[in-house]
């Protein structure tokens, strides 16, 4: 099949290469602009980019979709379907009547639940033990369009956002093959979200990493691992600002002392109190400093087992 296909970050890249070796004709990416990174702010190309050029395939990077000359642009490439993943922009109506057979989103969650930018986050947040991929046929909302192919899988016990994100972008891959075979065939049959059980999931904000240890040990625990590696959990120990990852479910009920209190520091982490429960921080990380292993962190800085973590930074 002749594909289009718009993607952004790491997890459509998956998406991209399943497409690739799976036979189909990629006409062109369609992707967003380079972004300055680092500390000398030097521009570096999408990872979708990056892929597509390694295969030679043509890469356009509009500012947006909606000027006549990238509508006329697409028209020329001639798809039978234009594929999307995280591409990061709503596709105007003269898009979506543009190929054969449509435009099809890999959407990293079971529709209707966590629509929106950041549904593996929310997932894990919300404490679910199933999460998914869905396949759906694109229209004028946001992720509202019907339900052609859902995927799901299991969320490992304590399993961070990273590593859910890198298994779902491989589920993605092997999702859009499948739908795309089935579309071919005839034997897709969509069907329409219902609207009980939607939900959406917004994009992150740094204030929504902050952990309030004051609520129960499998809260903070969930709140630890949605943001880990990116953005980062994070709390103010002793008037300093500490990223917190690799959040495990060390004890559900009972107090164990005041909420944000450093219990103990072993190998396996920095055990800390919360509302009801205990949370066990694996890894954390100071301002300007790198992630290492908690233990590793309060051996440098033994007067912040004294401190709480806090919400606020005056504490």
């Amino acid at each position: 099949m002749r594909l289009v296909f718009m993607g952004t970050p790491d997890f459509a890249v998956a998406a991209l290469e399943a497409l690739i070796q799976a036979g189909h004709e990629i006409a062109a990416v369609y992707t967003r602009k380079d972004t300055p990174k680092n500390r000398g702010m030097k521009l570096l190309p999408p990872p979708v980019k990056i892929k597509a050029m390694e295969y030679g395939i043509p890469v356009f990077q509009p500012k947006g979709l909606k000027q006549q000359e990238t509508w006329e642009q697409l028209r020329a490439l001639r798809p039978d379907a234009i594929i999307v993943a995280a591409y990061g922009r709503l596709l105007p109506p003269q898009v979506l009547e543009i190929p054969k057979y449509g435009c099809l989103n890999i959407h990293a969650s079971l529709l209707p639940k966590y629509r929106g930018a950041s549904p593996i986050s929310a997932c894990i947040l919300q404490g679910e033990t199933v999460s998914g991929v869905t396949i759906m046929q694109m229209d004028a909302g946001l992720d509202t369009g019907d339900i052609l192919l859902p995927a799901a899988l299991n969320i490992e016990e304590n399993e961070p956002c990273g590593s859910l994100h890198d298994r779902l972008a491989q589920l993605g891959g092997k999702a859009i093959v499948q739908a795309l075979a089935q579309l071919e065939e005839g034997a897709l049959a969509p069907m329409p979200q219902p609207e009980q059980g939607s939900c959406y999931a917004p994009m992150i904000q740094t204030g929504d990493c902050l952990i309030d240890f004051c609520q129960t040990a499998r809260q903070v625990c969930c709140a630890i691992r949605a943001y880990d590696p990116q953005p980062g959990a994070f709390s103010y120990l002793g008037g300093g600002k500490l990223k917190l990852f690799g959040g495990v479910l060390a004890q559900e009920k009972g107090s164990l002392g005041c909420p944000g209190e450093i219990l103990s520091v072993d190998r396996q982490g920095a055990l800390v109190a919360c509302g009801h429960g205990a949370v066990r921080v694996e890894q954390v990380q100071g301002a300007g400093g790198k992630r290492m292993a908690a233990d590793a962190f309060f051996r440098g800085h033994a007067a912040l087992l004294e401190q709480r973590f806090s919400m606020d930074r005056k504490e």
